[in-house]
């Protein structure tokens, strides 16, 4: 087996072409609606659209063009992507909603204790981190990542 035969698997490829579109493409996206161009979304986690279900599907429709809809990879390859969009729409949503709570607790802790004269003495290290709030998806994110993720592959195994 060649060490580049990883090369011949398009599944992966264009699995892992469509986090990178995905993600380059959050940029221009928000530049359009903030009028900001902010290059941490190539390498940040939520927004739109949603990488991961751009990558799901993907690989689940590559899938489907290599080894047919009644084959088992297909089958585990749906599921796969399933709990991955049910899981960016849900768990990792809600958490980064309670991210933005405890920012703004910790926003309002801070204003209260700011008012007291120790507080300007303390050190930039001892003072808390933020919380990252960007970590799930909306479903019309996770909807766009993975009309995002089939669109490449139809491309790429029509094109073939």
């Amino acid at each position: 087996m060649s060490h580049l035969a990883i090369l011949q698997n398009t599944p992966l490829l264009v699995a892992l072409f469509s986090i990178f579109f995905a993600q380059f493409v959050k940029i221009p996206i928000h530049f359009l609606m903030i009028r900001k161009v902010d290059w941490k979304l190539f390498t940040s986690t939520g927004g739109m659209p949603s990488s991961h279900s751009a990558a799901v599907t993907s690989l689940c429709t590559a899938i489907a063009f290599e080894t047919g809809l009644d084959s088992p990879l297909f089958a585990v390859a749906t599921v796969f992507a399933v709990i991955v969009m049910f899981d960016a729409t849900g768990v990792r949503f809600q958490a980064g909603q309670q991210a933005i709570m405890i920012n703004q607790m910790r926003t309002d802790f801070q204003n209260f204790l700011t008012q007291t004269k120790d507080w300007a003495h303390l050190k930039n290290e001892e003072k808390l981190e933020e919380l990252k709030t960007l970590l799930g998806h909306k479903p019309l994110e996770v909807f766009m990542g993975a009309l995002t993720g089939i669109i490449i592959s139809l491309i790429t195994y029509t094109a073939i």
